[in-house]
Order: structure tokens, then C-alpha cells, then sequence
């Protein structure tokens, strides 16, 4: 393939020739990723790169394009919004975000909103939620315990409630008020809770910690604790929500429901946008505690509504638990044939993953990649694929088939 890199000044219209997008991303960008492949298109649940070579992706955006690529109610709905109210900011009631938070109300079984425009942020609305109902209610308490592998962002505050070293070391001193313990032991939570705890942060299916389901003594435990000692219980549902574990909400698995949930990755089905559910104990914000210039922006919001509506018109919830338990049964016919390699299993619905006996993540990855599969891993010896709700049974034969020669490889 020939390509040339642009001279200092030009632009994508002036530039006619095939462009090295790798090159000028090493350019242009800064360094915060190692990547080498250009994305050019996708349809459904396979994309395609700039040199025309197609994927089966079982990465989805990590969590996010729930409903595939270029899905048409999806693509509609942003369409149709553009050409009719791009951006409002806050000052004014937009249509599509009212519409959005409403839907989520009712799936919720009556939590309101507030958006953001991602994880992070939304996280981040969580504990600020949190800490003013500590300072209404338990006397200024304003700490957060959240648990060992967890993940709630990369600002400063939920960087010091992610549960993970490797993502906190660099940015020592972190704000005051985290503790991380480990997680499904509710021993730990009830030593670790202080007079200036306000709040508990959880995963019920851990993601980026490599799909660790909460047990369900753990989260009934962790329900029942907050409400005797008057904490909030967040339940974080970024990667785990919208459908994930064949429920909206992972939650729902445990018969429980939080004072405070967090959203973002697939509400949009690939449109950033973060939400911050609150049931009424625990909805507390007045003018001008919280905002978003961005936040719940009228497209963001319309991609909400189509992504929430096909998942429930199309009865997703059950088609990823059905598929869900499909997959894991191909994972673990493989982790018999592999089981020098394959060490354990686990997973919910189109939630999964599998720990090997090496670090060799990496190593399959790439090879996966060679045989026109997307999957992707949860540190160097956890290997996790999280892809679309649309996922059909055909669709997970051919990416099994493909992982077992990626393994086959090594």
C-alpha cells in the first residue's frame, strides 16, 4: 500500500492523496494509546479497516455499540435530530432529553436523571450525590468505599475509588475520602465503615476488573448495610448495564435496587453520553449543585431513546441472556480443550471472560486479530469479550471457531 503523510499545514479536503493514519496519529496525537489499526466502517457486528479486511467484533466499542454498527433506528434517530436541534446547553428543556430520562424512570422503577457525557462524569455525579447526603444526613460524611479491581473512571476522584494500582500510582497524592476493599466480602465493608463513611461505589459484575459477579449474599449484604447504617449504596452500571447481563440493570440479578446508579458506554449505542440515576432517598441536587454544558445533549439523548427502545421492543434483555449462556457454554468447551492454558471461567449474559495460566492476553489478541476477530482483554492474563446484544448464535460459532485456531496458534 503506498501512502504518503501530508506536509505540516494541510488538511483531510486539500489532501488527495491515501493518507497514513497511523503515522500522522503518532504525529498528531498524543501518546496515550499503543494502536495500530485504522477502522474504517462497520455494519451489525462486524467492521471493517482501511485496507478493506473485515472483523467480527466481540470488543463493541468495549461495551458501547450494544446495537451493533450503523444500527438504522440508531443512525435515524441521530439524522433526524441533527437536522432539527443540534445543542441547547442546560438553559432550556430539549425534547429527546426529557424523552430519554423518562424511559429510564420507568425501567428503573422511578429513578430520575441527570446526564453527563460519560462513565467518569457520571461517577463523578454519583459522589458528589453522595457526599451531600452525608452532609445532610450523617453529619458531614463525605467517604466513599468502593473495592479491590473495581473501575470508575479516569478523573481524579474516581481514579481514587477504581480499586486498581496500576491506574493510581502515576497521580499520587489522590483526593482524600476512597478506601478499597476487597470484593464480595461484606466483613471488610462493615470494618472499613467509619463515622465519615457516606457512601458504598459498586459493581455488581465487575468489567474492567475482568467480569467478577458480586454473590448474591454480597449484594443483598451490601443493601441491607447501607440501610442500617443510613449509607447510599451507588451501584455503577457503566459497562454492566443496558442489557449486558440479559437484565437492563445487573442489579436486577440480586433483588435489589441502589439509591444511586451510574450509566454511559452502550445508552447511545455508540453516542457519549453518561447518566446518573437517583431514587428518591437519595435525589438531592438543587439548582446550581450540579451541570453540564454538554451533558443530555439532544442528540446524545435521541441515540438514548432508539438504543432504549430496540433493546426492549426487541426483547434484547432475554436474547442476551439466551446467547449469553450460548457462549459461555462454547468458552468452556474450549477452556477443556485448552486447559493447559485455560485456568477458569466466568461471566453473565454477553458479559465474559477467561483467565490463563501466562500472561499471554496479548499474544491471543493479536492472533485472533490475524483470523478476523475483535476481542480484547482485562490485564495481561484475563482474556473478555462484551459484544453486541445483537450477537447471533452463527455469529458466536465463527468467533469460537476462529478463537480455537487463534489458541492453537500459540
Amino acid at each position: 500500500m503506498t501512502t504518503t503523510t501530508p506536509a505540516a499545514g494541510s488538511t483531510a479536503a486539500s489532501s488527495s492523496a491515501q493518507r497514513d493514519y497511523v503515522a500522522m496519529e503518532r504525529m498528531y496525537y498524543q501518546h496515550t494509546f499503543n494502536r495500530g489499526m485504522v477502522l474504517d466502517h462497520g455494519e451489525g457486528v462486524r467492521v471493517w479497516d482501511d485496507a478493506g479486511n473485515v472483523y467480527l467484533d466481540l470488543v463493541a466499542g468495549i461495551a458501547t455499540n450494544v446495537l451493533g454498527h450503523a444500527h438504522p433506528a440508531v443512525v435515524k434517530a441521530i439524522v433526524d435530530q441533527a437536522g432539527q436541534l443540534i445543542h441547547t446547553s442546560n438553559l432550556y428543556i430539549n425534547k429527546r432529553q426529557v424523552e430519554l430520562a423518562e424511559a429510564l424512570y420507568n425501567v428503573s422503577g422511578g429513578m430520575r436523571s441527570f446526564f453527563s457525557n460519560s462513565g467518569a462524569e457520571a461517577d463523578e455525579g454519583a459522589i458528589k450525590l453522595a457526599r451531600k447526603y452525608g452532609r445532610l444526613h450523617r453529619a458531614g460524611a463525605y467517604g466513599i468505599i468502593s473495592f479491590d479491581r473495581s473501575f470508575h473512571g479516569r478523573t481524579l476522584a474516581t481514579t481514587a475509588a477504581t480499586g486498581q494500582k496500576k491506574y493510581q500510582d502515576t497521580w499520587q497524592p489522590l483526593p482524600p475520602g476512597f478506601v478499597q476493599v476487597p470484593f464480595n466480602d461484606l466483613d471488610a465493608v462493615k470494618a472499613a465503615t467509619t463515622e465519615l463513611t457516606a457512601g458504598i461505589l459498586v459493581e455488581a459484575v465487575q468489567g474492567e476488573g475482568g467480569i467478577h459477579p458480586g454473590t448474591q449474599e454480597f449484594m443483598s449484604g451490601l443493601r441491607a448495610w447501607c440501610d442500617e447504617q443510613n449509607l447510599v449504596l451507588i451501584c455503577d452500571e457503566v459497562q454492566a448495564g443496558m442489557g449486558r447481563t440479559g437484565k437492563f440493570f445487573s442489579w436486577e440479578h440480586y433483588g435489589i435496587r441502589p439509591d444511586i446508579t451510574t450509566m454511559a458506554k452502550g445508552l447511545a449505542g455508540g453516542v457519549p453520553i453518561g447518566a446518573m440515576l437517583a431514587a428518591p432517598r437519595a435525589d438531592l441536587f438543587e439548582p446550581g449543585d450540579h451541570g453540564s454544558t454538554f451533558g443530555g445533549n439532544p442528540i446524545a439523548c435521541a441515540a438514548g431513546v432508539a438504543t432504549v427502545r430496540t433493546i426492549l421492543d426487541d426483547h434484547l434483555l432475554d436474547h442476551a441472556a439466551e446467547l449469553g449462556d450460548y457462549l459461555g457454554g462454547k468458552i468452556d468447551t474450549l477452556a477443556q480443550k485448552y486447559s493447559a492454558l485455560i485456568t477458569s471461567t466466568r461471566g453473565v449474559g454477553l458479559m465474559r471472560a477467561f483467565d490463563l495460566a501466562e500472561p499471554r492476553a496479548q499474544d491471543i489478541m493479536d492472533r485472533a486479530l490475524e483470523r478476523g476477530l475483535l476481542i480484547t482483554n482485562a490485564g495481561p492474563s484475563t482474556m473478555r469479550m462484551v459484544p453486541p446484544l445483537i450477537l447471533r448464535r452463527a455469529d458466536v460459532d465463527e468467533a469460537i471457531e476462529k478463537l480455537d485456531a487463534a489458541l492453537a496458534s500459540l
